[in-house]
């Protein structure tokens, strides 16, 4: 070990010949740079609104009344809703939810103006699609303040009428009061939440994909035994070399993207060089994890297989989707077991939970050590399947 980190010649004729493969290949070249680059720059650009505003909505009036349309005016005043239809029928209503032409629709029930004046309560019906989670839930929100605020409105008018002071009419129609207060995005910005971390879920399956890809290549082509005589036979530098071309494309990809959402304000002071740390740790992980399953089954179908199996889903059992803690047992320890869930949970914490880099050590220390530990082992079979022919050939 001490000869091969002191005699760069194995280091520097393994990095020219990935290099050289890699500039021959464009389809694996434009995978490590301009397409990642493109698709996250399409994730940030398609959260650039940050919150949904005015979403479609329509409304089914059958009271037609001063109170009806003032509700509606202040519905299509509401910044998230958009009142792009009235119904004048209910099979008209069902027609355009499901063709998805408004994502709710309120149902004004008749003689709903007569029933509030003689004291009875009026009720509204509100239809939505709940399998648009983010669309119902933003719909029932504001038509929730909206409805509240006519209604208050109105029950103070009536107290007034009875002769209370408006300030006693308020107190006496909300004696108590909650004060609600976000200590996270407290804006609600998608950008922030969502744009955020799908840029490492999208790197992260990049990275063991490529880690994979070169490895299990070598094997499918007959290559290896040209790839390790390249380093003089040495596994570490004909390993390291393999990945950094890919560590280093990746990196400078997520770089670009970071320092765009540094710009948009996204990126708390002093936390950047952490968090480049952070997705940095999990790149190498990711292609570490890559190059030793290829060796390990020796077949670059089943390492793609493989990385498709812990890559593609781990977004949603990161926690950011669905909350571990109500996840079934199983689910949680495999969400608990994938490296990605604890990088995105380092990242939500420095992005929005204020924790600082030193809050990070752990994340970090584990991040690298398994990194260590998944390198040391395709070093240890590499020169033992590199040179043997029963293990070339395998699709």
């Amino acid at each position: 070990m001490p000869e091969t980190l002191s005699n760069p010649r194995p280091w520097r004729d393994s990095l020219r010949r990935e290099c050289a493969l890699l500039w021959a290949r464009p389809f694996d070249l434009a995978m490590l740079s301009w397409v990642p680059l493109l698709l996250g720059l399409m994730v940030i650009w398609s959260f650039a609104a940050g919150l949904p505003t005015r979403l479609p909505i329509g409304v089914l009036d059958g009271d037609h009344s001063a109170l009806s349309r003032q509700l509606q005016r202040m519905l299509d005043g509401a910044p998230g809703l958009a009142l792009s239809a009235q119904f004048s029928d209910e099979q008209a209503m069902q027609r355009a939810l499901r063709a998805g032409e408004v994502y709710a629709a309120l149902v004004i029930p008749p003689d709903l103006a007569r029933s509030i004046k003689h004291g009875q309560a009026g009720q509204l019906a509100l239809l939505h699609n709940a399998q648009f989670s983010s669309h119902s839930g933003l719909i029932q929100k504001d038509v929730r303040t909206v409805v509240a605020t006519l209604s208050a409105g109105i029950e103070l008018t009536a107290r007034e009428k009875r002769g209370q002071s408006p300030l006693a009419a308020k107190e006496a129609f909300e004696p108590l009061r909650s004060s609600l207060g976000a200590l996270y995005n407290g804006a609600l910005n998608y950008q922030q939440f969502l744009a955020t971390a799908l840029i490492p879920a999208l790197l992260h399956l990049l990275a063991m994909v490529a880690g994979g890809w070169t490895v299990g290549r070598e094997l499918r082509d007959a290559t290896a035994p040209a790839w390790l005589a390249a380093s003089g036979g040495q596994a570490l530098p004909a390993l390291l070399a393999k990945l950094a071309p890919a560590w280093l494309l990746l990196n400078l990809v997520n770089f670009a993207f970071w320092l765009i959402l540094g710009r948009l304000g996204l990126v708390p002071e002093g936390t950047l060089s952490t968090l480049l740390l952070l997705h940095g740790l999990m790149i190498a992980l990711y292609l570490a994890l890559g190059a030793a399953i290829a060796l390990a089954g020796r077949s670059l179908r089943l390492v793609l297989s493989a990385a498709g199996f812990i890559t593609a889903p781990a977004f949603a059992f990161s926690g950011l989707a669905f909350p571990l803690m109500a996840m079934p047992e199983g689910a949680r320890m495999w969400a608990q077991a994938l490296p990605f869930t604890w990088v995105l949970q380092g990242q939500i914490g420095l992005l929005q939970a204020g924790l600082s880099p030193a809050d990070l050590q752990a994340t970090l220390g584990g991040l690298a050590l398994a990194s260590l530990a998944l390198l040391m082992t395709a070093c240890f079979m590499l020169p033992r399947l590199a040179l043997r022919p029963s293990s070339w050939g395998r699709r």
